[in-house]
């Protein structure tokens, strides 16, 4: 219903927010907005151990820049005294309990359906042990509170579930040590879920025991659950996308920071040249199917392709250059357009006088054999005579008979291009790449790419895709 739905994203702040993350930012963003709802948007973290500081403004710049709004902004360790009131609640109507078995036994009993003594213990009991766990007088490990759930369940994994646990020895980076029992994701989400009026729930299918789980909570106390959704996974390859990985990494210096084009975070792909309007498409075309799948790295770039073609100038990279000689006389002229479907941007021009030295890439000059006559692009035609180059005229018509065109180079700049793969490829670039620093532009023959200037003036390009 229209002005109803609710709708919420909720990361933790481990870090900021990757590809995978997106789909569930725009799905719900998309349904939000069709339904003229509000979005939502709650960072999760109550477990300290897992809190990278400045993700809390990461996630916000992630969001914002995949085009999403959000009408709502909560973060969970604002909320502490709210989970302890329900808690309490829990606790009083017989829905909960204090539990100081040893873990292992305890996770035991369940799966095999021993006694659990505890679990039977008046509220008043329950109430005194709960408040000697906000009062610190159990360590770590001691003391967990349990969320009754149903001990015959067939997926044990669902009966009785920890809701609240101590953690000592790690502060807070917002609330520093006002708190040592923290709620689990389970206990947090579905109080948060309720209380900010969630209409509708959209996840994958490894958060289904989550959901059994917090229909428990919803139950106790009467409320009304909202409707949820679980949509199929989705298999990533040829990507980084774990937050312990990337950070560690980060602190060994084997990735220049979030933004690694190696990653799969958002900002990574930002500098790539991927642009948000491409992931959005992605997964508004896969929707919510709820079958698995295998995410499409080639659909994404034809979607982002589309969107950056006709604004990237084109520009020749030699990686791995050689330099050779062109023999003979007279004095030509390249023009080549910065943009063949735009003649308006203007062009590269280049004279160059015979005799003279050009660069061409190690790998075009190494595939031609003697003899062979080809085309420099946008310039002449010459011909291959041992180890050097002979001026062969400017007749177009060899290309139709299938001769090879290859790019080339009188003079350039230093650049380097980094493959999300890790590989580097170096050389020289036109040097009017100049004028499209910080933008997408198409190497001839190599790829797209995103540029910056790096230290002493080299050219750094950040490979988008083919």
């Amino acid at each position: 219903e229209e002005g109803k739905v609710r709708m919420r994203f909720a990361p933790g702040p481990s870090g900021p927010l990757h590809i995978g993350h997106s789909r569930a930012v725009v799905l719900n963003d998309e349904y939000v907005k069709m339904y003229k709802g509000v979005f939502i948007l709650r960072l999760e973290d109550t477990n300290p151990r897992n809190i990278l500081s400045e993700a809390y403004e990461m996630i916000k710049e992630d969001v914002q820049w995949l085009g999403t709004k959000w009408h709502e902004f909560y973060i969970q360790s604002d909320r502490m005294e709210i989970y302890y009131e329900h808690a309490r609640k829990l606790l009083e109507i017989g829905k909960a309990y204090i539990c100081t078995e040893d873990p292992e036994t305890w996770r035991k009993k369940k799966v095999h359906g021993g006694e659990i003594p505890e679990r039977d213990l008046p509220p008043e009991v329950q109430l005194e042990k709960w408040d000697k766990m906000l009062e610190g007088e159990y360590e770590e490990g001691e003391a967990v509170f349990v969320v009754k759930t149903d001990l015959n369940h067939p997926n044990p994994a669902v009966r009785d579930f920890v809701g609240f646990r101590i953690i000592k020895d790690t502060p807070h980076p917002r609330t520093g040590d006002k708190y040592i029992v923290y709620p689990t994701y389970n206990f947090a989400v579905a109080i948060d879920d309720h209380l900010m009026g969630v209409t509708h729930v959209l996840r994958g299918k490894d958060h289904l025991v989550n959901t059994m789980r917090q229909e428990y909570i919803y139950d106790h106390f009467g409320w009304k659950k909202p409707f949820f959704y679980h949509y199929g996974l989705v298999s990533m390859e040829d990507v980084i996308l774990k937050t312990t990985t990337i950070k560690e990494g980060i602190k060994r210096g084997e990735y220049i920071g979030w933004n690694d084009p190696r990653l799969g975070t958002l900002r990574a792909l930002a500098k790539r040249g991927i642009r948000p309007e491409a992931i959005r498409k992605y997964w508004l075309d896969v929707g919510l199917k709820d079958v698995d799948i295998k995410f499409s790295w080639d659909i994404l770039y034809s979607y982002n392709r589309e969107l950056i073609d006709r604004e990237a100038n084109r520009y020749f990279f030699v990686w791995d250059p050689v330099e050779v000689e062109i023999k003979g006389s007279g004095t030509y002229l390249a023009k080549i357009p910065k943009h063949p479907n735009d003649p308006s941007r203007g062009f590269r021009e280049y004279k160059v006088t015979l005799p003279a030295k050009i660069y061409i890439t190690k790998s075009d000059w190494n595939g031609l054999s003697e003899g062979e006559t080809f085309r420099l692009k946008d310039l002449f035609n010459v011909t291959r005579r041992n180890n050097y180059l002979e001026f062969a005229g400017n007749d177009l018509s060899i290309i139709k008979k299938g001769a090879k065109i290859l790019h080339w180079l009188i003079e350039g700049l230093p650049m380097i291009v980094i493959k999300p793969n890790g590989e580097k490829y170096e050389g020289i670039v036109e040097k009017y790449i100049e004028e499209s620093l910080g933008k997408v532009v198409q190497l001839e023959r190599f790829g797209y790419c995103r540029v910056e200037k790096g230290e002493r003036g080299k050219i750094i390009g950040f490979f988008t895709h083919p």
